[in-house]
């Protein structure tokens, strides 16, 4: 990729360069780009002030400039009745689609940008990790999505500390786990942190198919194993967690037949 500076004898100049843009040409590619957010949008068109817009970032590919940072600045610009004005510009040329991408997630590196927005942007942008979490999810015909439909997951973050901590085999069991037992119900950041240890620490001690009817037939479903654990954090003071393991472990033991798993609190290291 292109450096974004270059050092010559007495000054240091960026590769972009500043750039009057018209607003009517400017677009947004949704594969490098967060959601957009219509109330920030809302709340800068409302108390607009010219000194305080600053200089967006744009790249220019194929006659189109494209927002790599500062879209809900533009939005504002056009909610007041701007968008036929021009405005200055970090502007870039020729970059793909891949490298905007990977522009928007370093210069979001010292600013508020949420877990979900970078990860979704990572995976445009080709990171191996976020990639891999997204194959991962797939691969159980779920996806990693905020929209209300069958098999999304928001909780991303814990996507990550499932697939840092203990691997890509143990997410792929851990959501295959949580998908049969309990649906979209149970596909919620608590769930599968606590799920993820289980399957981590027990993996072939696991017998999945029993584990996967005793949690899907115990009383309550999700919410019974979530208010068991609930009752676990307040009695130990553990993470919530590990206690959402804990309280699944007691699920999985819970009646007659078949080889019990070791306590969860026994087993801690």
């Amino acid at each position: 990729m292109t450096p974004n500076a270059t050092a010559t004898k007495n000054r240091v100049e960026r590769t972009a360069r500043l750039k009057w843009v018209p607003i009517a040409l400017m677009e947004v590619s949704t594969l490098a780009q967060r959601e957009l957010n219509t109330n920030r949008v809302n709340k800068i068109a409302a108390s607009f002030d010219p000194e305080q817009i600053g200089a967006p970032t744009v790249n220019e590919r194929n006659g189109h400039f494209f927002i790599i940072d500062g879209q809900h600045r533009i939005h504002a610009l056009r909610e007041i009745g701007w968008g036929d004005q021009q405005i200055q510009c970090w502007t870039y040329a020729g970059l793909t689609e891949e490298e905007e991408a990977e522009k928007f997630l370093s210069l979001n590196d010292t600013l508020t940008v949420d877990a979900y927005s970078k990860f979704r942007v990572g995976i445009q942008a080709g990171r191996e990790e976020e990639c891999d979490i997204d194959r991962i999810v797939r691969a159980q015909g779920l996806c990693v999505s905020r929209d209300k439909i069958d098999g999304a997951i928001s909780a991303v973050g814990t996507l990550r500390r499932v697939y840092t901590r203990d691997g890509a085999p143990v997410l792929g069991r851990c959501l295959a786990l949580i998908r049969d037992a309990y649906g979209d119900a149970g596909l919620e950041a608590a769930v599968i942190d606590g799920i993820g240890l289980l399957c981590g620490r027990y993996n072939g001690e696991l017998d999945v198919s029993r584990a996967v009817q005793r949690l899907a037939g115990a009383m309550g479903g999700v919410n019974g194993l979530l208010n068991k654990a609930e009752r676990i954090r307040r009695d130990t003071g553990n993470a919530k967690g590990h206690c959402v393991a804990a309280a699944a472990v007691d699920i999985i033991n819970a009646g007659r037949g078949g080889t019990k798993l070791p306590s969860w609190w026994r087993d801690a290291a």
